[in-house]
């Protein structure tokens, strides 16, 4: 169904939920980090990446959150920390949702709960639509500068150009169909207050997709949780500051004692 690295091993277990339109090498950094200590479970999602499973319509978070059950069904994981990164943090509240047992701890990065507005649904059709027509290398020069905060932009061109490959190696289909599901995405609202399991949140102060305030909205949501804002880093906090970002997992596991 699904690309997976399955990395290590260790008393715990990590599964890590790549963004849209990326694929699971966005977590090489963390991958690199932990490798020696925990199992890290690493898919790309239905239809990114590796993953040979081709949509022939809209996925959403609910069948993504499936396949990751799925995932550590087949590797008799029945619980795991689970992080996820803008999209990958909705299909993350989605799986929490759905399997809060299956739960020991969260890190939601760059994300927000909210259900997508009117004129955000008609945005993402038309997202969609794009992608399909023009391909990902004029969708991705577009949003490229929102992905990625000024500072580290002029700070790490490298970062930009690893950014861009990403994208454009993302199947137009693929990504369209995860654009379409996105749109018809519950509010997780509600969902967070029931999460008994410890989290994290980490934003960062250049987000142009995700704000702090939104992630104080999730904080004061979920009963166990911090948050972490993040400064001179935009929508992808693992990326931008990797060596902080492995800090805050590492200490957040730490805390899982």
């Amino acid at each position: 169904m699904t690309w997976v690295d399955d990395i290590g091993a260790g008393a715990r277990s990590i599964l890590f939920i790549h963004g849209h339109p990326f694929n699971r090498s966005m977590w090489q950094p963390q991958v690199d980090a932990l490798r020696g200590r925990h199992r890290l479970v690493v898919p790309d999602l239905r239809g990114y990446g590796d993953s040979p499973v081709l949509p022939d319509g809209p996925v959403t978070q609910e069948q993504f959150a499936s396949d990751l059950a799925e995932i550590l069904d087949e590797r008799k994981i029945r619980k795991t920390i689970v992080v996820g990164l803008s999209m990958g943090g909705q299909i993350a509240m989605e799986f929490g949702r759905r399997f809060p047992d299956r739960v020991e701890g969260m890190v939601l990065a760059a994300t927000f709960a909210e259900a997508e507005t009117q004129e955000g649904v008609a945005d993402r059709f038309r997202t969609a639509e794009r992608m399909e027509r023009d391909g990902m290398a004029l969708v991705g020069c577009e949003v490229l500068p929102r992905l990625i905060g000024k500072s580290s932009i002029t700070a790490m061109p490298h970062l930009a150009a690893s950014v861009y490959r990403m994208i454009c190696a993302t199947r137009p289909q693929s990504a369209a169909a995860a654009v379409r599901g996105r749109a018809m995405r519950r509010d997780y609202r509600d969902a967070l207050r029931g999460f008994t399991f410890p989290c994290l949140i980490v934003v960062g102060d250049e987000d142009s997709y995700s704000s702090e305030a939104q992630g104080q909205t999730m904080k004061a949501l979920i009963p166990r949780c911090r948050l972490e804002v993040l400064s001179r880093v935009g929508h992808l906090p693992n990326l931008e500051q990797p060596l902080r970002f492995n800090s805050l997992l590492e200490q957040f596991i730490a805390r899982l004692d």
